[in-house]
């Protein structure tokens, strides 16, 4: 069985990125999900001041271990202004400095939603083209636009395309694992 961590990019409690993060977790077959919640990592903004006072937080280390001892990491992004938002930023750069390999070289899928017909697609690139950057390991993206059209807590995915393409991704994301 494959360990995988999912986590919507968001500290927002009714985050739908993180719904839709645990949804495609759940649609790896044989695999255990571990859903991280970035309300249980919040920690002073990062600063090379901070760090080399305070030394780098517990937190930080203990959100690496969780991408260490997965098999696979899903992320949803959130779009604030076009941009991660701060709460996911701040962890990334927090964990960026533990090591050079940030994701741990694991197989990625990276999802992003909105309420609207674009679906967080200018954060999805940005990270798309951040994350794969350098990763020794397969980057994935999906976007699902209009969330509340197309996504129901029960059903999950409610169009039929775009969760035919959703699965492609999980095909592939699962071969990698």
């Amino acid at each position: 069985m494959k360990n995988i961590v999912v986590f919507g990019a968001s500290n927002s409690i009714n985050s739908i990125n993180k719904k839709l993060a645990i949804y495609a977790g759940g649609l790896v077959k044989d695999a255990n999900i571990s859903v991280l919640d970035l309300n249980d990592y919040v920690m002073p903004i990062y600063s090379e001041d901070i760090q080399n006072q305070y030394g780098i937080p517990e937190l930080a280390h203990e959100f690496k271990d969780s991408l260490r001892k997965s098999d696979g990491i899903i992320i949803s992004f959130a779009e604030y202004n076009g941009s991660y938002t701060a709460a996911f930023k701040n962890i990334f750069d927090w964990i960026s400095v533990i090591d050079r390999d940030v994701w741990c070289s694991k197989p990625m899928l990276l999802l992003s939603t909105s309420p609207g017909p674009r679906g967080a697609a200018d954060v999805l690139e940005s990270a798309y083209k951040r994350i794969n950057h350098g990763n020794k390991n397969i980057v994935l993206a999906f976007s699902v636009p209009s969330f509340g059209k197309n996504f129901d807590e029960k059903y999950g995915i409610l169009d039929k395309e775009l969760l035919n393409s959703l699965q492609d991704k999980i095909n592939s994301f699962t071969e990698a694992l």
